[in-house]
């Protein structure tokens, strides 16, 4: 309810920033100024907030936790700031004065262009959780003038385009041109001694400045904001005159342009030289940035460089910002003249790292040509750190080659940034119990041999505020009603909810909060996309990064036979039901972008058979982003989380659909796991091989024609793929499972298909019984709150980072 002080406070500023910005009354505004106006308040009110915190982080002197990651996926930022200050409802009141829905004003402001799939949300959720734990917190990323990419389907095939964010996510930075610091590429080094101490020189080399920008990420409940900081790329010398004024304008600009590129866009593709060269640069740039801040702050507060560690947690998100290591040791010893032993020492007992990944293409190595040309002096630390590792290894383990290649962090001419960063680490841990099991056993299993006690987990969590209250708020006055509002700040509360599973007028109510819910969907993406989905269908939805390992072409196939099936007989007994994918493939990622065309075409082949459409549909979202999945969420009734066991570290998806109450379906990989052993196996849908099954598969030699041989149903699959649909042969895909080049079916789809259909015919069999299937919804909601992103925070700042609260 609103507050009538409250409500005239807000119109009076909104008033305020209408007039000194825009020179207009609300009457005559349009909706992007009102926008930016009413955005301007409630960075103003973060502000305050943030002078608070400051004062109060002064006089307590509490450590705090600098979180680095390439991406932060922060979404929009109106919407979820007004709910987590508990303001929605005052500001609906005064834009109702003005005739202004404030949901279209939420509309107004794009997703910021800072993230691309899971690893960017887990950062975004985090710093929601550690703002309302009251953690001192803060995180360090780069100001992308265009994100990842939007995405448009043209004639089903992906096509790339600007993600343009800024004009209207811009109004949320605030610019610090009072923190500029300056980073240094390329070039060569000289040393020197002078005065007792080693003096690092540098020769040609091109200087460019990082200039700040703050993003205040609020917490629900809390009067502490977690501040991200965002860094551009400039040049420091930004105008060539003499260039301009002899006409060549082109090279005037010459050097700005070359310094702006750093900052240009996420994830520049890195299938050529060039690229390659532009991601190294963007991780030193953020990393020698942050480090210098984070040097800097805490010399203002504390004076002494060696309190470091007791002040200050560094913490290595993947394996991105591995550079903060020697990047640290630069500054440790080349500004501040430490020795390598203490400069060492204060690294080893402020860094800690996450690891997100077994997959071999995702632990990045860099050429080691290419780091000593672009950063000469960063390169001759990590030789250095290595030459001292080895030397211990080998005492160790005299003449054990492949154990000490193993554990080196440099091999085959490039530099292993996973190795670098658990040498370096205090603490390294893995985001679900599987994936933590498997790294100790697999890629690091040297490493665990060696420092076993440096290895622990700690599984992921999701913002349940944003992804529960704020994002279902049917869904939410239910809770309400039945439980009370203690779940909003204590997550684990979401179990009391569980003694009304059996209560069919609680279970009544669910079914008809999902199925309004499903209704808003349908209405939104016909809005963006004019695409028709009944929401009296079955809404099975797999929205995730289109890559092999993540397996949408095993629920592709999956469609596909149940497509047979009524070609074969339009009259077959098949529950109505909506398939929804939503995804982005890597721009030179081939496969991942055939598959998207081939669900985009199965799509527009059902449209042309109403018939099948009837009890068969397939839904492509374009452009799937935070907002959507905002609205998708608390729509979904079935969780597709099918990756390959042993491949998904952990996931995040999963848990939002499941404190949403959609049911999952999948594989033992990642969190499954422990989403399994929360609900029972009686709450979720297991298929597949486990992870030991998949490895000795491999062992004994895997073969997909096997399986299409011994089955009728996959063989007119792939035929169908090969016959394709609406005029169009998919055979490349045909080829990929059967006789690809390298391995035919790398992530076993067809191992694994007979056993994922016949637990999709027992789904199928329960969801008929509406009573069945709204209990398992429920007892999923009950046990979500395990997944919650708070509960992920306290395990780091008790087992990690050693940190306090904000008093």
């Amino acid at each position: 309810m609103a507050s009538k002080n409250s409500v005239n406070i807000i119109k009076q500023n909104i008033e305020e920033k209408l007039s000194r910005y825009f020179g207009v009354v609300p009457a005559d505004a349009t909706q992007d100024q009102l926008y930016k106006a009413v955005s301007m308040t409630v960075v103003d009110m973060l502000l305050e907030q943030k002078r608070q915190f400051n004062a109060k982080m002064k006089e307590q002197n509490l450590k705090r936790v600098y979180y680095l990651c390439m991406e932060f996926l922060v979404g929009r930022s109106l919407k979820t700031n007004l709910y987590n200050l508990g303001l929605v409802e005052d500001y609906r009141s005064v834009l109702n004065e003005y005739n202004v829905d404030l949901n279209e004003l939420y509309e107004m402001e794009p997703d910021a262009g800072l993230g691309n799939g899971g690893l960017g949300r887990l950062a975004a959720c985090f710093m929601d959780s550690l703002a309302a734990l009251n953690y001192p917190a803060m995180g360090f990323s780069l100001r992308y003038e265009y994100g990842l990419f939007k995405q448009k389907i043209v004639d089903g095939w992906q096509t790339e385009m600007p993600d343009v964010w800024l004009p209207g996510g811009e109004v949320w930075l605030t610019p610090r041109s009072d923190r500029v610091l300056k980073v240094r590429f390329g070039g060569w080094i000289s040393q020197r001694e002078e005065n007792g101490h080693l003096v690092t020189d540098y020769h040609d080399d091109t200087v460019i400045e990082a200039m700040p920008y703050d993003l205040l990420i609020s917490g629900g409940g809390s009067k502490i904001v977690s501040t991200l900081r965002l860094w551009k790329a400039r040049s420091v010398n930004t105008f060539d005159m003499k260039s301009f004024s002899q006409g060549d304008y082109t090279k005037a600009m010459e050097k700005n342009n070359d310094a702006e590129v750093i900052t240009k866009v996420l994830y520049p593709s890195d299938d050529h030289t060039q690229g390659k060269t532009l991601r190294l640069k963007q991780q030193y740039f953020l990393v020698s940035a942050s480090i210098q801040n984070i040097i800097n702050d805490h010399l203002k507060r504390f004076k002494d460089i060696r309190t470091l560690p007791e002040k200050a947690a560094i913490h290595i998100n993947d394996t991105h910002p591995a550079l903060c290591v020697p990047e640290l040791m630069r500054i440790l010893m080349d500004d501040l003249y430490l020795g390598w032993d203490e400069a060492w020492d204060i690294v080893t007992r402020t860094v800690a790292y996450t690891n997100h990944t077994v997959m071999a293409e995702a632990l990045e190595t860099w050429n080691e040509d290419l780091l000593h040309r672009i950063l000469p002096r960063i390169y001759q630390i990590i030789l250095e750190i290595n030459r001292r590792f080895m030397a211990d290894v080998w005492n160790l383990y005299p003449g054990q080659w492949e154990r000490i290649n193993k554990l080196s962090l440099i091999g085959d001419n490039h530099v292993r940034m996973a190795n670098l960063s658990v040498h370096a680490s205090h603490t390294v841990n893995g985001v679900s119990a599987l994936h933590s099991d498997i790294i100790k056993r697999s890629i690091f299993k040297e490493f665990h041999t060696l420092t076993p006690e440096k290895f622990t987990n700690v599984t992921n969590g999701i913002a349940h505020r944003r992804w529960l209250h704020q994002s279902n708020p049917r869904l939410s006055a239910l809770l309400d009603e039945t439980i009370g509002h203690g779940w909003y700040s204590d997550a684990s509360d979401l179990k009391k909810f569980r003694v009304y599973e059996n209560d069919e007028k609680v279970l009544n109510e669910l079914a008809e909060i999902k199925y309004q819910n499903k209704v808003d969907f349908a209405n939104r993406l016909y809005k963006k996309q004019g695409v028709l989905i009944d929401p009296k269908t079955r809404f099975d939805v797999q929205v995730k990064r289109l890559h092999a390992y993540k397996r949408q072409l095993l629920n592709v196939l999956k469609i596909i036979n149940l497509y047979n099936i009524l070609v074969e007989n339009p009259n077959a007994d098949i529950t109505p039901q909506t398939y929804i994918f939503g995804a982005k493939a890597a721009p030179g990622y081939y496969h991942a972008k055939e598959v998207i065309e081939l669900i985009n075409y199965i799509a527009k082949d059902i449209s042309m058979h109403p018939e099948i459409k009837a009890k068969l549909n397939v839904a492509f979202i374009e452009d799937y982003c935070v907002s959507t999945a905002e609205c998708l969420m608390p729509a979904s009734e079935i969780s597709e989380q099918i990756s390959l066991a042993g491949k998904e570290a952990s996931g995040t998806g999963n848990m939002k659909f499941m404190i949403n109450g959609a049911v999952t379906f999948g594989t033992m990989d990642g969190a499954n796991v422990e989403i399994c052993d929360s609900v029972g196996n009686d709450n979720i849908f297991i298929f597949g091989m486990s992870t030991k099954e998949v490895d000795d598969l491999w062992a004994r030699g895997y073969n997909s024609t096997y399986y299409y041989n011994n089955s009728m149903e996959l063989r007119k699959i792939i035929d169908r793929l090969k016959k394709g649909f609406a005029g169009k042969s998919f055979e490349n895909i045909a080829t990929y499972l059967l006789t690809s080049g390298g391995i035919a079916d790398q992530y076993m789809c067809l191992a694994d298909y007979e056993n994922y259909f016949e637990v999709y015919k027992q789904m199928d069999k329960v969801y008929k019984n509406k009573l069945q299937f709204q209990k398992m919804s429920l007892v999923n909601i009950s046990e979500a709150g395990r997944f919650a992103a708070d509960r992920s925070i306290e395990d780091y700042a008790r087992d990690i980072w050693h940190l306090k609260k904000l008093k």
